[in-house]
């Protein structure tokens, strides 16, 4: 079926429960490099992505520039910490979903997570979630959320042969997932309960508690989507 819509899919406590486990991993990969002043107030940066938020605390911890050459090394020892926890399990009908995407719809999908890429693929991989490598965005060479899902939707158009979507919709749990959803014009479908508050401040237009329920035709109607 040819691949004419796109759904743009977030991943931590979106599709799997591993943000405790990613908050851990991230944690103490940082304490093992020597940041030991961590400001754990996410919100109050203004990326939420794993390589802005440790450029920050690398910069106030050593007083120096940070390099990007040191996500890498970073980015192993935090994927070794993270496969040492509980593994990662799916949100309730997470996996049906993606499956229904892909092979009964005309939408395609990629994922688009502020993580760094090899914990990003470990979640997917423990949570049984179908998904294509090359599909898979992360924030290694981004800072900006903005910038990460913009490069998804280009690989997702590379490699199912399209040179525009005429619908694109990003999905995750979080109020930055809708400010970047906003930010580059695309439609946006909130999930889970527990920014749901902050979702109705800013005038969510669609939103699921989370996949058991899934009524894509009343989400595509609440979206204004034809």
């Amino acid at each position: 079926m040819k691949k004419n819509n796109l759904i743009v899919f977030d991943i931590d406590d979106t599709l799997t429960k591993s943000e405790n486990q990613h908050q851990q991993s991230y944690v103490d990969a940082m304490l093992h490099f020597g940041i030991s002043e961590i400001n754990k107030n996410w919100k109050t940066y203004k990326n939420m992505t794993d390589s802005y938020i440790l450029k920050k605390n690398y910069e106030a911890n050593f007083k120096k520039d940070f390099n990007n050459s040191f996500i890498p090394e970073f980015e192993i020892k935090m994927a070794e910490l993270f496969l040492a926890l509980p593994k990662t399990k799916e949100i309730s009908g997470a996996g049906k979903v993606v499956d229904f995407f892909m092979r009964e719809t005309d939408y395609a999908i990629c994922f688009a997570t502020g993580s760094l890429l090899k914990p990003a693929l470990i979640k997917l991989e423990q949570a049984n979630i179908n998904f294509v490598p090359n599909l898979v965005e992360a924030s290694n060479s981004f800072y900006t959320r903005e910038e990460i899902v913009s490069s998804a939707i280009q690989k997702a158009k590379t490699y199912f042969s399209v040179n525009k979507f005429e619908n694109i919709i990003s999905v995750g749990d979080g109020i930055w997932d809708l400010r970047t959803a906003k930010n580059l014009g695309i439609h946006f479908l909130g999930i889970r309960d527990k920014n749901l508050k902050d979702f109705q401040e800013e005038n969510i237009k669609s939103h699921i508690s989370d996949w058991t329920n899934f009524d894509f035709n009343k989400i595509q109607t609440q979206l204004e989507i034809i």
